[in-house]
């Protein structure tokens, strides 16, 4: 290894489906020397799409990573997915990087990938570079008005196109050339105004003397702030296909990108709740190990991949490691750093590297490494993931799978922090919920090809609530005689509705001990049966007090099993007198449209008995629709939005609340209901 903390660059390539991220990793790949011919996402022969899906679909699934040696530099490239169903492993990249760099495509100009991404980033407190692709056959001089304008004055090109988009003209170091759109002198007065003016002792320099005062590494310095600050995004060209200003976006990388020591400190906080604390990781090998697990790869040959990013200390070969608060440490056994599907043995890893271990089965996504137990309880900050709301009630194809079912779930979701897997006691099935139907079918035929899993699959069922709407008295008296000791409970009690959302209340009033205490857990055991399985339709029941009032007991018969049934038939006595209600949940659903389809949308959403609660304009073009609409109604709402928009349609959906559902449809719930019979 013959490079520093100094010289490591650490890149995310990201951007929207399309804009040519895997085109544009090759070709950096290439322009660094690592590989001899760039490889063709048509063809199937790139370094980062290398999963037999990714290349019988023409697009990226997961993350890729690659790294370049170049001069003094090593530089970390990660490939990222654009589809937003995979938006979990890129955003799980934001994590390992100083430098997102967001490639927008030159022909179709910003899409809605780009300003989310943009968004994403600058949450995370990362230094953005705008990439322009496809520049030949662009019209810059409209994009580059686009960019500012949806993403402010800081974007500023530090190249330009030239010779009919065939080369780049240097705008920052060299501005001497000439470009295809404005004056190269002017661009490059603008960025240097720009970078100058966050630091008054560099402007103080530059207004006495002049761009010539300023020295290189005042300049550099500067420059760095503005990238932390956001105060600079810088705007560079290429055309990957043809190669032209690839060999100059890789000199800007070395040159500008900033290295793990410039960029914003990682966001790493000590402790939970009132006692978290943020805490600073010093990108220094001589100090404890801090390290980041931020992808996870069950490979069928190599095992488990924990790919981790090191923000403090050395990782060498047979270093003894904790995972979070682990008491029991694991020796690295062989550490690697990866390109593509290749795994490159290493020695060791220092700040700001990427690098691999294998079969290690506790580490986990975010897990944090470290060697020594004042590093534990620290963790990042967990990223900002869109909510996996599209869901899926799965079964084994095959009966005697269930075992083998739940290990390749565990697997996947190990691997996508946006792939969820929830067990329903309530409804006795088994969700898995992701960022839309692709998200899921990929999902699901990847554990059939990898773990020869099959399932079958259906809509999951609405998580119903059940409750009462008014005050009733319920009674019952459980004796039975068997011919030895019998049983014997008596319990009279009250129900209440509660304010939604106010959950469960048991009190107990029981005057002159008619109830003894000892058989009060009992009572409360019942009700709580009844709680978990509802009475009127078989879902849980909520917003309700219970108070015990008065009960009798027999000082022989009596025993917990009969205050258990007689507390749960009082319950269901007084349910019967209440009114009871079924809720269902209410979610805020926000629907990201272009202007155009805002009539469409709106209209579909009120079939759906939503509530329009307002819109927003984005500068992007894009309107956002606030609603509030029956979880019922959306729960397969993606597919008809892709229809009704093209494709140009997302939406983010989140619990709100419970309501009451119409009489019609409860009346349906209630019929459909077959309580298990149970003997007295």
């Amino acid at each position: 290894m013959s490079y520093t903390t100094d010289g490591i660059r650490n890149i995310a390539l990201v951007g929207h489906a399309g804009a040519g991220k895997t085109t544009l990793f090759e070709a950096l790949l290439h322009a660094g020397g690592v590989i001899q011919t760039p490889g063709s996402v048509e063809r199937g022969t790139t370094v980062s799409d290398f999963d037999p899906m990714e290349k019988a679909r023409g697009h990226s699934i997961g993350a890729a990573i690659a790294s370049i040696d170049h001069g003094e530099c090593h530089i970390n490239l990660i490939d990222t997915p654009g589809l937003p169903e995979f938006r979990g492993p890129t955003l799980s990249a934001l994590a390992a990087v100083e430098t997102c760099a967001v490639v927008v495509n030159g022909h179709n100009g910003i899409e809605y990938g780009t300003q989310r991404l943009m968004d994403y980033a600058r949450g995370r407190g990362l230094c953005r570079l705008l990439i322009v692709n496809k520049m030949d056959g662009a019209n810059p001089r409209a994009l580059l008005e686009q960019l500012r304008e949806a993403f402010g004055p800081e974007c500023l090109p530090i190249n330009l196109p030239a010779q009919g988009g065939k080369a780049v003209v240097d705008c920052f170091f060299q501005p001497d050339g000439v470009a295809d759109v404005g004056s190269v002198a002017e661009a490059h007065q603008r960025i240097i105004d720009q970078v100058v003016e966050i630091n008054e002792s560099v402007m103080g320099h530059y207004l006495d003397e002049g761009e010539a005062g300023l020295s290189g590494q005042e300049l550099h310095d500067a420059f760095e702030q503005c990238l932390r600050e956001g105060h600079l995004v810088p705007v560079c060209f290429v055309s990957a296909r043809t190669g032209a200003g690839v060999k100059e976006l890789l000199q800007l990388l070395e040159r500008l990108a900033p290295n793990p020591k410039e960029g914003n400190p990682p966001p790493f906080i000590k402790g939970t709740g009132a006692d978290a604390a943020a805490i600073a990781a010093e990108a220094d090998p001589a100090r404890h190990v801090i390290a980041d697990v931020f992808k996870i790869v069950n490979d069928p040959f190599v095992g488990k991949l924990s790919v981790f990013r090191v923000y403090q200390g050395t990782v060498r070969r047979d270093t003894q490691l904790f995972i979070d608060d682990g008491k029991k440490p694991f020796k690295v056994g062989h550490l690697f750093k990866l390109r593509g599907k290749e795994h490159i043995e290493i020695d060791q890893a220092i700040p700001g590297d990427i690098a691999a271990v294998a079969k290690v089965d506790e580490i986990h996504f975010d897990a944090v490494l470290h060697d020594s137990h004042d590093e534990d309880q620290i963790h990042l900050k967990p990223l900002d993931f869109p909510r996996p709301m599209f869901g899926l009630a799965v079964e084994p194809a095959h009966k005697g799978q269930e075992q083998k079912l739940a290990a390749a779930l565990t697997k996947l979701n190990e691997e996508d922090p946006c792939f969820r897997i929830e067990h329903n006691r309530e409804l006795n099935e088994s969700v898995v919920r992701g960022l839309s139907d692709l998200h899921l079918k990929l999902t699901l035929e990847r554990m059939k090809e990898r773990y020869g899993v099959e399932v079958k699959t259906r809509p999951p069922r609405i998580a119903y609530r059940e409750t009462v709407s008014a005050a009733a008295d319920g009674h019952h008296r459980h004796k039975k005689q068997t011919g030895g000791a019998g049983q014997f409970g008596e319990v009279f009690l009250r129900i209440e509705p509660l304010p939604r959302g106010g959950g469960f209340e048991f009190v107990d009033a029981v005057k002159g001990g008619t109830i003894p205490n000892q058989f009060l857990p009992a009572v409360e055991k019942g009700v709580r049966q009844v709680l978990e399985h509802g009475a009127v339709a078989g879902y849980q029941l909520q917003d309700v007090r219970v108070t015990v009032i008065d009960g009798k007991y027999h000082p022989v018969d009596s025993k917990e099993v009969a205050f258990v049934t007689a507390g749960k038939k009082a319950f269901l006595d007084a349910i019967g007198k209440a009114r009871p209600q079924l809720l269902e949940p209410i979610v805020n659903l926000d629907v990201f449209v272009p202007d155009a389809h805002m009539g469409d949308v709106t209209g579909g959403l009120a079939s759906k008995r939503a509530r329009i609660q307002g819109t927003d304009s984005m500068r992007s073009g894009e309107i956002i629709i606030k609603a509030q609409v029956p979880l019922a109604e959306v729960t397969d709402y993606q597919t008809e939005l892709k229809a009704m928009t093209g494709g140009q349609g997302r939406y983010a959906i989140e619990f709100s609340h419970y309501e009451a559902v119409p009489p019609q449809v409860q009346k349906q719930l209630v019929d459909a209901y077959k309580p298990r019979v149970e003997e007295d």
